[in-house]
């Protein structure tokens, strides 16, 4: 029987893996998923790296090496070198699959701190700074889609780095993020550069809609839409990415090369068990779009899938489904700008999370190098 994964890829959607470790790349367990599941990427946020740096002891000989070279290195030094480390170990295994998609796949992805969040110009040299550390063609740099993140990416994508924007909820804000994408295109074509080696994604969050909005819909007495927006949502935008990238305005610059931003559904595992563990997946398959999924949905949607494509169907009844939620009087806007400001909260909570941990680790080392 044929493996599900590996049909996702022949109805044009890419499969990413929504995690990485030390153990993850020593094991050669990302191998194994590249070759066997044909996975064409890797996406990483803060909470990732605080399960895999905080919660494991697979960076304390890295950790005991940096330190005894240098003591006074910080928990964010320390963290740079082996987010670092990890990122470049990934990047090399998926460096087939980038040189064989022509840059199309086979990225990684690195967020800046979500700290700087709301701060555009310290993204802006965040980014610069970790995507010259990493020094791989196929890296992507993780940018929030905040008002502030905006002009940090039309500026990153001028400058020829690869962008992930991540964070999005809303319609409103995956077209801002699309000029912000297009008019850092144009700025490079415009300064007489190649635009044809840079790639992009924009992020959309989808599980995390249904939660919020399944609540709002539980205090209006309604089921009917319950489990239901989240998809329609991603089934409107995709329809809108379609408009987009077959405008005019990204036509003049398709024929100096530029790549389309792809979109990636992201934030795919179910959250509420009365759900299919697939739900997620299944209905989001399309062509030109990417999928990155958390190593439990891989495995669920390895075992029991059912490819087919399906974005484009039912799309007037998912266009239905948004109106009545409007005449229900629930306030979409609202909840995706709270599902934004949550999302940077979220990330900035278990990025301090794992500088303590960090720290703690840096003080037990130096602590044992003094008694022994």
């Amino acid at each position: 029987m044929a493996n599900p994964l590996l049909e996702l890829g022949k109805l044009g959607q890419s499969v990413w893996l929504d995690n990485i470790s030390r153990g993850l790349l020593k094991s050669g367990g990302l191998k194994k998923l590249v070759d066997e599941d044909g996975i064409k990427g890797v996406t990483s946020n803060p909470s990732i790296f605080q399960k895999a740096i905080g919660k494991s002891s697979d960076y304390d000989e890295q950790l005991k090496s940096l330190l005894s070279e240098n003591s006074d290195l910080s928990a964010m030094d320390l963290f740079e070198h082996l987010a670092v480390q990890d990122i470049q170990g990934g990047t090399d295994v998926l460096s087939p699959i980038f040189e064989k998609s022509n840059g199309n796949d086979g990225f990684v992805s690195l967020e800046v701190s979500p700290d700087l969040a709301y701060d555009t110009e310290k993204t802006i040299a965040e980014a610069r700074k970790l995507f010259k550390l990493v020094g791989r063609k196929n890296l992507m740099i993780k940018i929030p889609a905040t008002q502030e993140g905006l002009p940090a990416i039309r500026q990153m994508i001028s400058e020829g780095v690869n962008i992930n924007v991540t964070l999005i909820f809303a319609q409103s804000v995956y077209e801002q993020v699309v000029n912000a994408y297009l008019s850092g295109l144009e700025d490079r074509a415009n300064a007489g550069k190649d635009i044809s080696n840079i790639a992009s994604v924009a992020s959309f969050f989808i599980s995390r809609i249904d939660t919020a909005v399944d609540k709002a819909l539980a205090e209006k007495n309604n089921k009917d839409l319950q489990g239901k927006i989240a998809i329609a949502n991603g089934k409107m935008v995709y329809q809108k990415c379609e408009e987009i990238f077959n405008s005019e305005r990204f036509k003049k610059l398709k024929e100096k090369g530029a790549k389309r931003q792809r979109l990636l559904w992201a934030s795919t595992s179910t959250k509420n068990p009365e759900y299919s563990d697939i739900l997620y997946v299944e209905e989001l398959i399309g062509d030109n779009t990417v999928n990155t999924m958390p190593p439990a949905t891989i495995d669920s949607y390895r075992d029991h899938g059912k490819p087919e494509e399906r974005i484009t169907k039912n799309v007037d009844e998912a266009a239905s489904q948004m109106k009545k939620l409007g005449e229900l009087g629930v306030d979409f806007s609202e909840i995706t700008d709270n599902l934004t400001k949550d999302g940077v909260v979220l990330f900035a909570n278990s990025f301090k999370e794992l500088m303590d941990e960090i720290e703690n680790k840096k003080n037990e080392i130096l602590k044992k190098e003094v008694s022994a």
